[in-house]
């Protein structure tokens, strides 16, 4: 019974409904006047996909995770009715939703798991199966009884206090870490302590920014994310607002590079985003990090999509103030200090702020 109430809630699921909507289309291609059905093989190569890959998606008994661009280059090749095309794309981001959901329930359920083993062994004087569970039970304070070992031999009652001890040790060692990384020397003055400043504030560490779907402008960072997705080939308007053609262009990313599909962009998609930019880069790429460039520090990058001197002279000095190799590249770390030291946007003509004091390009 269980397995048909499992069977009847996966057909009413969107991936089922898109399931048999992408399989409906396939089978039909052949059927118009002149008409001839490609086969899944042909189709695959058509779609940069793997024929495994398709006939998962046009398969009904399993839930369909076919991202929009796939969806999308579905529709044009078998040439479906126009009318389909939207209910396709709502099914499609419903699919994706529900499968981000169940990924997300799936690892709350793993992680869950060791701790009802853990309260299981704690109810039963069980014989001790592993290491670790004879360290948890001998530093609980409710334990009234010691365990045995194959000996026979009570285990020591002064293996809890000690296992208290090296912890709080471990902890000090760590807080001493912390305190030595987070506090910078004081400057003492001159060009030696700028130097120890800028090197002690390089060594914080940095998080990467996370980006989500609204209306609000998001300024450099959203226009930065929108031409990489560019320089991957996803046709976005990098106007900084993240709206449903940038929302959708991230879910079919993360789909592509098997992340968790969220449609947001943080901590694991950045890195799988962003590329190494020098002279010969893409114009999209280029101009992602100029955007970052031109709004980090002092600005005055021009954004040109071309990867000039200016901008590698640009580049350096962000990269020796922030205590950063200074490669005249534009690599992950360097992203990442870009994206983390973006300016807050100044209401005026343009968006422009003053510039008291310009980057090196400003003046040739």
């Amino acid at each position: 019974m269980a397995q048909e109430r499992g069977g009847q809630s996966r057909e009413q699921s969107a991936g089922t409904q898109l399931a048999l909507l992408l399989r409906g289309w396939w089978e039909r291609a052949g059927t118009s006047r002149g008409g001839v059905r490609p086969t899944q093989q042909a189709l695959a190569a058509r779609l940069g996909i793997d024929q495994t890959t398709l006939s998962r998606y046009l398969n009904p008994k399993h839930v369909s995770t076919a991202p929009p661009r796939v969806v999308e280059l579905l529709h044009t090749q078998l040439r479906a009715p126009a009318a389909e095309l939207e209910q396709a794309r709502v099914l499609c981001r419903s699919a994706l939703r529900e499968n981000g959901r169940q990924r997300a329930a799936d690892g709350a359920g793993e992680r869950a798991a060791p701790v009802s083993t853990a309260d299981a062994s704690d109810e039963s004087p069980a014989p001790r199966a592993t290491p670790g569970q004879e360290e948890e039970a001998a530093g609980s304070d409710t334990a009234t009884t010691h365990d045995r070992g194959t000996s026979g031999r009570p285990r020591s009652r002064w293996l809890g206090p000690v296992l208290v001890g090296a912890a709080v040790m471990v902890a000090f060692g760590a807080g001493m870490v912390t305190h030595e990384r987070l506090f910078v020397p004081e400057d003492r003055g001159g060009d030696g302590g700028a130097a120890g400043a800028a090197a002690s504030m390089s060594r914080a560490p940095y998080e990467w920014p996370l980006l989500r779907q609204g209306e609000e402008d998001q300024f450099t960072p959203a226009r930065a994310l929108q031409y990489l997705l560019k320089a991957h080939g996803y046709p976005v308007r990098p106007d900084g607002f993240f709206r449903q053609d940038t929302w959708d262009a991230v879910m079919d990313f993360q789909q592509r590079k098997d992340l968790p599909a969220d449609g947001k962009v943080g901590g694991q998609t950045w890195p799988e985003l962003v590329m190494e930019v020098g002279p010969g880069s893409g114009a999209d790429e280029v101009r992602a990090a100029q955007e970052l460039l031109n709004n980090a520090g002092q600005g005055g990058t021009a954004v040109s999509g071309r990867f000039t001197a200016e901008t590698v002279k640009d580049l350096r000095f962000f990269q020796r103030t922030n205590g950063l190799p200074e490669t005249g590249r534009v690599n992950v770390e360097s992203w990442l200090a870009l994206l983390v030291n973006q300016l807050p946007p100044v209401k005026g003509p343009g968006d422009q702020r003053a510039v008291p004091s310009p980057l090196p390009s400003a003046s040739v």
